[in-house]
């Protein structure tokens, strides 16, 4: 597929976290291009606001399914609602994710596991199902939305980097398990989006200057993502510095990676 307007005219996709930044952006360009869309979030009125805009601007199908991923069973009450219902999904834009910024010890433990149960377990569960129904009519994309620090151990954000190291490995595992069945596997590797998230994660405006040098809009992210999961590529990371940044580190002795991580993404001492 290329990038032309309407190319996915008769197709379905289902964006997690579509309620603002990087999920927005992919519901928007979906639309743009013609797919149907079931947008999922736990902010029902953005929701609602955001599908009453695509069905304005681009005439195609939306469906709402306000849902905390991080709740027991939600994944798989999303997949009722969808695929048990015989609603096709050709598309699945895992995007859903949450970080949380400090030293691992000094916050509630509760915050690690929704990071967990959000970043991962919903992201298993929901490639899992719809993946099982891709594969069975031999037809499917899934865009798992990783981080460049899927490569890193990332002090103060040490959960967040590790949820994001099982999405890339996950990703890169199942393109190769699902290629021969006419699925296609994508792994997105950002640097930092210029979203909510530095905010929600705690780590508000005072973001390095390295982390500055990377930052990209949602809408240059998500046509990127797109552009690489409909092009059969495996992974893409978007950007020069990115991908540059990527190549160091692996070619970096590992128990160097901590050190490097901790200058570009954690917080001045006289901040902390």
């Amino acid at each position: 597929m290329g990038d032309a307007r309407g190319e996915l005219v008769g197709r379905r996709a289902l964006v997690s976290g579509a309620s603002s930044g990087l999920g927005r952006a992919f519901a928007r360009e979906l639309a743009r291009r013609g797919a149907g869309l079931v947008l999922t979030a736990r902010r029902e009125e953005r929701l609602q606001a955001l599908a009453e805009e695509l069905r304005s601007a681009h005439g195609v199908e939306v469906r709402v399914e306000a849902l905390d991923l991080g709740a027991p069973g939600a994944a798989g009450e999303l997949f009722t609602r969808t695929e048990g219902q015989g609603l096709t999904i050709d598309i699945l834009v895992n995007n859903a994710g949450l970080g949380a910024h400090g030293d691992f010890l000094d916050r509630p433990f509760e915050d690690a596991a929704q990071q967990v149960r959000v970043n991962v377990l919903a992201l298993l569960e929901l490639s899992h199902r719809f993946g099982q129904a891709m594969r069975a009519r031999r037809r499917g994309w899934i865009l798992d939305v990783a981080s460049f620090v899927a490569d890193l151990p990332v002090p103060q954000m040490a959960v967040y980097a590790a949820t994001k190291a099982f999405v890339r490995h996950l990703g890169d595992a199942l393109a190769v398990e699902l290629a021969p069945h006419g699925v296609k596997v994508c792994s997105l590797l950002p640097g930092g989006i210029d979203t909510e998230f530095f905010a929600v994660s705690g780590q508000g405006e005072r973001i390095p200057g390295v982390m500055r040098l990377t930052m990209a809009s949602p809408e240059q992210v998500a046509r990127a993502g797109l552009a690489a999961l409909f092009g059969w590529r495996r992974s893409v990371a978007p950007g020069l510095l990115i991908k540059l940044g990527l190549w160091s580190v692996r070619l970096m002795p590992r128990r160097l990676r901590a050190w490097l991580a901790h200058r570009i993404m954690g917080l001045p001492a006289a901040a902390q």
